[in-house]
């Protein structure tokens, strides 16, 4: 049975080198290229999103891409929108990822 109360956030929802026919979400303005899910795990925390192991899939396949390995986090909707969510972390993925490339 769904889950109403969740989100799903598959890796491939931020990843710039995906067409929106191959899944990307997100504009290419908030995307990076390749995304882990260390990254999408790190921009979701310090948003506030509290993560359990559980909530956590490293070795699931994307449907429109079962041939590649991708990921998801499942995280609370918190009477938010996904479309906002997908944003709030796409962002905060760029500013950890600028972060990571100044050190």
């Amino acid at each position: 049975m769904k889950d109403y109360d969740s989100v799903i956030l598959w890796l491939d929802y931020y990843n710039k080198g995906l067409s929106r026919t191959k899944g990307r979400k997100i504009p290419k303005s908030l995307a990076i290229y390749d995304p882990l899910l260390s990254e999408l795990l790190e921009a979701a925390v310090s948003l506030g999103y509290n993560i359990t192991k559980d909530q956590i899939n490293d070795s699931a396949r994307f449907p429109r891409r079962p041939h590649i390995k991708s990921g998801y986090v499942m995280l609370s909707k918190n009477n938010m929108l996904k479309n906002k969510i997908l944003k709030d972390i796409a962002g905060k993925m760029i500013l950890n990822r600028s972060k990571q490339k100044n050190k």
